[in-house]
């Protein structure tokens, strides 16, 4: 399946919601699944998403490959990885900018990365590494942080946008991720978006946040917020429109409850094209 064949509005795959996919069939484009859940021999998860994946494009969506570590690349994950995208065939497969062990333990967490040029070095090295292993190029997404450096040389989206030039990898923007960010951190989201290379471009993650300590952070526990909302509108002021999807990993409602959700996602997509086609019209007339 090649990247034109997904496009739309999406959700992430989860348990709760595998009766609806395959009895219901929802409006939904495609779906996005966690590649850990399912890089397993057999059972349950795979019978499940066989069924599902007959009637939905699927795009794979990793949380433990550890970019930026520094123990070695695991190639018996990545050998997995690339046998559930030969089974599933994905439009894309993507992992975040983050590294998640030490030392050979997982610490089932995506923790933040210096931004500096030895650790930008580091970190294309092992996704060209990555990207030579699975025969295709992937999607990296942005983090939402809570911390900065003090050795930092530049700002997160040099880093991000210099990594994509030097290994002709793509990105999944995660437009909470940014605003997060922003307000942890004190810096322009917009300018974040204004940073990014569109042509790298592929997928957009929506999510819900939640405040704890004075520092807002990515739980995907709750709605989309209005900030989030206007800040999905400039992106796709700023590059046009791309798959865009929500993510709920907690709290998950039932399926009509997102469904809803993302039509406001359709409508904000709508709009900006209705703006975009006026504006073309007007330079015409």
């Amino acid at each position: 399946m090649s990247d034109s064949q997904i496009s739309g509005f999406g959700l992430g795959l989860r348990t709760e919601h595998y009766a609806d996919f395959i009895a219901a069939k929802p409006a939904v484009d495609w779906l996005e699944i966690i590649s850990e859940n399912y890089m397993v021999p057999g059972g349950k998860p795979l019978h499940h998403l066989d069924r599902i994946r007959a009637d939905f494009s699927v795009v794979m969506h990793g949380v433990s490959m550890s970019l930026g570590g520094t123990d070695a690349l695991n190639t018996d994950y990545l050998r997995e990885l690339k046998a559930l995208a030969a089974r599933v065939q994905p439009a894309w497969l993507s992992d975040h900018l983050c590294w998640t062990g030490v030392n050979g333990q997982n610490l089932h967490d995506l923790l933040p990365l210096p931004m500096t040029g030895a650790a930008l070095r580091h970190v294309a090295s092992r996704l060209q590494q990555v990207q030579d292993t699975l025969g295709r190029r992937l999607a990296i997404e942005n983090l939402s942080s809570y911390v900065r450096f003090a050795a930092d040389e530049m700002n997160e989206f040099q880093f991000v946008a210099e990594l994509l030039r030097r290994t002709d990898s793509l990105l999944l923007l995660d437009v909470n991720n940014v605003y997060v960010s922003s307000v942890n951190h004190g810096f322009d989201a917009r300018a974040y978006i204004d940073a990014m290379p569109p042509e790298r471009v592929v997928q957009i993650h929506l999510a819900g946040h939640s405040v704890q300590d004075g520092f807002l952070i990515d739980t995907h526990d709750a709605p989309v917020c209005p900030e989030v909302w206007d800040l999905y509108r400039y992106t796709l002021q700023r590059i046009g429109f791309r798959p865009t999807m929500i993510e709920r990993d907690d709290r998950i409602p039932a399926l009509d409850e997102l469904l809803a959700e993302l039509d406001i996602a359709r409508h904000i997509a709508a709009d900006v094209a209705a703006e975009v086609a006026a504006e073309t019209t007007a330079a015409l007339a």
